[in-house]
């Protein structure tokens, strides 16, 4: 039996540090940068995740082209 050990810092930390690196990225370079860092992290956490940060002010997302978004830090 493996035991399961916490995670150093939750999705929403690592996605906000992500994007104060870069200010603002396409939504799958996003998604496979946050996947890098938190493994078993689905696609529709990320974008549960996506909507809370949006909601809370955080970041802003905004349609790029059909189906693609650009996600940016709000400062």
């Amino acid at each position: 039996m493996s035991a399961k050990t916490w995670k150093p810092l939750p999705a929403y930390s690592v996605l906000l540090e992500i994007l104060k690196k870069k200010d603002s990225m396409p939504e799958t370079d996003l998604f496979e940068a946050l996947t890098e860092e938190c493994e078993g992290l689905g696609y529709k956490d990320f974008n549960e995740l996506l909507m809370r940060l949006e909601i809370a002010g955080k970041i802003r997302t905004t349609s790029m082209a059909r189906g693609k978004r650009r996600v940016e830090l709000v400062t």
